[in-house]
């Protein structure tokens, strides 16, 4: 186990050699980590997908798809937020000299909340529609490794939320499946609302 923790420690101090090389990629880097453009990014998809669809049948698909998308993300939220009270990891930058583009978060690095909501929110959507969700997966993936790359996640950190995003995304999905048709009377609802 010493060994694992140790090289995840060597990996995040060799991704964080390239911050502060190029100005450009600081920037860049400091729009994917920080905590608004890849969720606005991915909100922003997922708006697009709620009213995209050839026909009726397949704009429900795809409300369904977002309704299990948003669903999860909140579960996925709250189970980091259980297994927080359990588990505290301290971020990487407190043991080792990194360098940081964002703030520095003091809450648990065990398991990363971002990771879980982003991949929670990909997989509800990979679930009913696997062509919508390929840019969010990217997003997830992206966001995961900005946050390692910065020195505010290990690499196990992120493994373990991802893996947590998609079983709550799964669970959600099955559970709405189950009581089927209270989802399709929520839409039938947000329609008359002009909201779907």
């Amino acid at each position: 186990m010493d060994a694992l923790l140790e090289l995840e420690r060597e990996i995040v101090a060799w991704l964080n050699q390239g911050i502060g090389r190029s100005y450009l990629l600081d920037r860049a880097t400091y729009l994917v980590v920080s905590d608004y453009f890849i969720p606005l990014m991915m909100c922003f998809w997922g708006l697009g997908i709620w009213f995209h669809g050839k026909d009726a049948r397949a704009r429900e698909g795809n409300q369904k798809a977002v309704l299990a998308a948003a669903i999860s993300l909140g579960f996925a939220n709250l189970l980091v937020l259980v297994v927080n009270q359990f588990v505290f990891r301290e971020r990487p930058f407190v043991h080792h000299e990194l360098a940081n583009l964002l703030y520095a978060p003091t809450d648990s690095s065990f398991p990363a909340n971002p990771a879980a909501v982003a991949f929670a929110m990909a997989m509800g959507v990979w679930l009913k529609n696997r062509w919508a969700s390929a840019p969010l997966f990217f997003l997830a993936a992206l966001w995961s490794f900005a946050r390692v790359y910065n020195g505010l996640f290990y690499p196990s950190d992120v493994a373990a939320a991802g893996l947590i995003g998609v079983a709550v995304a799964c669970l959600v999905t099955l559970a709405l499946r189950a009581v089927e048709p209270l989802p399709t009377r929520v839409l039938k609802g947000a329609r008359l609302l002009h909201l779907a």
